[in-house]
């Protein structure tokens, strides 16, 4: 099974977040292109701005998390309802 499926995201936008993190530690495509790149980016990412980067997307997940089950329970309601007002008509 692969990570994306596991975290409950598409791969696309697990992709996305790889590259991302790769250029913010020098390592990605435009590394190879600039050698300082990686001294700079082990300078400018101190420990309080991973704990931070881990703490964003915990946070949006959690925001996400509460979305569903806000979701989960207004389609609750509206199959009940749905429910409800088939019983009353008299096709």
């Amino acid at each position: 099974m692969s990570i994306a499926a596991d975290l409950g995201i598409n791969r696309n936008t697990l992709r996305n977040w790889v590259l991302r993190a790769r250029e913010a530690q020098g390592v990605g495509p435009d590394a190879a292109r600039d050698t300082g790149t990686v001294a700079r980016a082990a300078q400018a990412t101190p420990a309080a701005d991973a704990d931070e980067r881990i703490r964003q997307p915990e946070a949006r997940v959690a925001e996400l998390e509460a979305s569903e089950r806000k979701l989960a329970s207004e389609r609750d309601i509206i199959r009940k309802a749905a429910k409800y007002f088939a019983g009353e008509t008299n096709w």
